[in-house]
This record gives C-alpha cells, sequence and structure tokens, in this order.
C-alpha cells in the first residue's frame, strides 16, 4: 500500500491510482490544491503494484546521447498558436496521419486542466500553447496502454514526471509510443489559479470563457497572458506584470515535490524533450524573430528517426547542448525553494483573501534588495560615462 509520508515525494503523476486493480485509489486535494493518493483500506489487497510502479520509490535514469537543435515551424500559424517554435505540432500530425493517437493537457468546461487524447487534427487545438498547471491525468495511463494494445501509434506529451509515470505503468517498452517532454519551471498549486481566476471573474463581472497563457501578440519574449470572459470582456497583462506568473516564477506556490525534482536531468525517459529556446539570440540570431523557438532534445534513437522523417517541415540547426543549457537552467536545476512559501499558504488557508494581494505582498522586495538594486543601477550608469 502507498503512503505519502512526505509530500516531496509524490509528483501527482497518478501511476498508482491507473495500475490499482481494485480501484482503492483516489487522487484527493490537500490544503494547498495539490493532489495525492488516497487508499480506501477497505478495498486494498496489498498486492503491492501501487509502490511497483511509483517512480519516485523506484527511480531509474538511463543514459543518453542527447542531441541538441533550435528549431522552427515552416507554418507560422501554427507557431503563432504554438507556445515556441510549434514543434509538437509537426510530431503530433504525423501520428494521427498515420492513425495514431495523440495525448496532452487540455481544459475542461471548468477549466480544470486535464489529460484527454485526440486522433483528429482538429483536436490538436486544445494542446496547443503553454498551460501553466498540473494536469490531472485520470485514467489517461490505462487508456494509452490499451491504445498500445491494439497496435496503435500513440504520442504521450506531459511533464517530465507525468511521462516517468506512465513508463513505469506500463512496465515494459513499446515501438509504437513515443514520449515527449518539456523543461518544466515546476507545477503552481491549481488552487492559487482558480482564486486568481475566480477574482478576475468578479472584476470583469462575468465567468471565463477561455484561456490564454502565452499569447503572442505581444512578441515570444515578452508574452502575454489573457482571460476573456463571457460578456466579451478580457484581462491581458505581460507575463512580467501578470500578479499570478509573479507568484509561479518566484517559485511561491509549486508542488513540494518540484523543489527537489527527480527528473531535471538530460539523462531522460522521453523520446524527446521540447521547451523555449531562451537564449537563441545568443546561440542562433537567425532563428530569432520573436515568433517563437523551440529548442528540441533528442534522447533516443526512436527520437532520431522521427526527427529525421519531420525535417521537411521544419527550419532546424543543430546546436552546442552546454550554450543551449546555459540559458535553460530548468532542464537540470529544480526550482529554488521559497522561504515565504509556508508563511503564504499559511495565511491563504487562514481566513477569507484577496490572493492577489496576497501572492505581491509574499513577492516584494525587501527594502534592503530594492535599494541595492537602485544603487547598483546608478554604479552602472557612472561607469559607462567614465
Amino acid at each position: 500500500m502507498i503512503k505519502i509520508s512526505r509530500k516531496q515525494d509524490c509528483s501527482g503523476c497518478y501511476a498508482c491510482s491507473n495500475v490499482c486493480p481494485e480501484s482503492a485509489i483516489t487522487m484527493t486535494e490537500d490544503a494547498e490544491g495539490f493532489l495525492y493518493p488516497q487508499v480506501d483500506d477497505a478495498k486494498c489487497t496489498q498486492c503491492g503494484l501501487c509502490e511497483k510502479v511509483c517512480p519516485i520509490l523506484n527511480h531509474k535514469e538511463r543514459v543518453n546521447d542527447t542531441d541538441f537543435y533550435a528549431c522552427i515551424n515552416k507554418n507560422d500559424d501554427i507557431r503563432l498558436k504554438s507556445s515556441s517554435g510549434g514543434v509538437f505540432s509537426l510530431l503530433a500530425e504525423s501520428v494521427i496521419a498515420s492513425g495514431g493517437v495523440v495525448f496532452g493537457a487540455l481544459f475542461d468546461n471548468d477549466f480544470v486542466l486535464v489529460h484527454g487524447y485526440t486522433d483528429t487534427l482538429e483536436g490538436l487545438s486544445d494542446f496547443r500553447g503553454a498551460k501553466y498547471l498540473q494536469s490531472q491525468i485520470g485514467d489517461a495511463f490505462c487508456q494509452a496502454k490499451e491504445f498500445l494494445e491494439k497496435g496503435r501509434k500513440v504520442l504521450f506529451s506531459g511533464t517530465p514526471c507525468q511521462v516517468s509515470g506512465l513508463l513505469s505503468f506500463l512496465e515494459k517498452e513499446y515501438d509504437n509510443l513515443m514520449c515527449v517532454d518539456m523543461i518544466c519551471h515546476g507545477v503552481p498549486s491549481p488552487k492559487v489559479f482558480k482564486m486568481y481566476k475566480g477574482e478576475l471573474e468578479k472584476i470583469n463581472g462575468a465567468t471565463t470563457k477561455k484561456i490564454v497563457f502565452r499569447n503572442k501578440g505581444t512578441g515570444w519574449k515578452q508574452y502575454s497572458v489573457q482571460l476573456s470572459f463571457h460578456n466579451d470582456t478580457m484581462y491581458s497583462a505581460r507575463v512580467s506584470e501578470d500578479i499570478f506568473m509573479r507568484g509561479f516564477l518566484a517559485n511561491l506556490y509549486l508542488r513540494p515535490s518540484c523543489y527537489d525534482c527527480r527528473e531535471k536531468t538530460l539523462n531522460r525517459k522521453s523520446d524527446m524533450t521540447i521547451a523555449d529556446f531562451w537564449g537563441v539570440e545568443n546561440i542562433a540570431p537567425e532563428l530569432d524573430d520573436d515568433k517563437g523557438t523551440s529548442l528540441l532534445l533528442v534522447h533516443s534513437d526512436k527520437g532520431k528517426k522521427i526527427l529525421a522523417a519531420l525535417e521537411n517541415g521544419l527550419i532546424i540547426k543543430k546546436i552546442d547542448g552546454e550554450k543551449a543549457i546555459l540559458y535553460n537552467s530548468s532542464a537540470t536545476m529544480s526550482a529554488a525553494y521559497n522561504p515565504h512559501r509556508d508563511g503564504f499558504f499559511r495565511r491563504l488557508n487562514a481566513s477569507p483573501v484577496d490572493v492577489r494581494k496576497l501572492i505581491i505582498k509574499y513577492t516584494k522586495a525587501s527594502l534592503t534588495k530594492r535599494v541595492g538594486g537602485k544603487m547598483r543601477a546608478v554604479l552602472a550608469k557612472a561607469k559607462k560615462k567614465s
């Protein structure tokens, strides 16, 4: 029977709940809004499968000969609708064209992020674009296994811990499975986002109609967060100005396991890793037009074969891995623990609060840091003049 004694030892991957033959495990929300396995003792037969498939209890690594690429989808329309260079869409389209199935994260009718699948090109639109939350896997692992056993190609995309969970659940390799993960900063509390969305709905006087975390209207590097509402009003703020993103990037309310992530490595279990190519202007400036460029890490022979088949649809350049990781440290480094995290959640759960004001309070730079920053700026200007 799986027991979570330390919150940082569970990534919420759902492998245990998918493998349980008695459906004795449900994923239950804690006070911070994160999901953890809860075992029904009356149903549990002590078979031990849940512990066997846990990717944290049974952590495994594989040594990869990873290749690094800067990539852009030649279809500009698709690229603008994607979070970075539009590589995922090209991969997904090729799988569907061969009669396969694509799994990814999408919002349900209540704007809860869940994992689902599609075997149509039209269905891919729901998967495009970044979503700064952790999806609820549900029974997606079981669904993927069913398709694989029937011989259909499956492209499974998710966070590194979700991909690790799927592979641990499957317990064997499938030639018809392609796994794609991402360079993940960490996953924020869905409870915090729900409260934040609710406050924006109150301000705008209507419920949410659409959420876009990465609108490129203001450029790829300075993208905007947008929520549109059913009364045709809209909230839009650049990433540097959006309060939810401010707390997220300050690591204020990430899942506990994200501060010590076992999947932050180049020796990944996925076939490919896709990310925003931050720093592309310094490494491959010819591929930087501020519309989005993907950093693609290819880990397996399977991934290399698939990339070769897709090259006609991409503008692609092989790059030096050390330089790429220099600007994308989240590939190998866990998020730094924010010392204000515990205080933030105590205040959040103590009484009704304005979550926007609470985030601002706990992310506001100290007086010393603000003064120090201004002093450094003054000294830098003086140095330039001299």
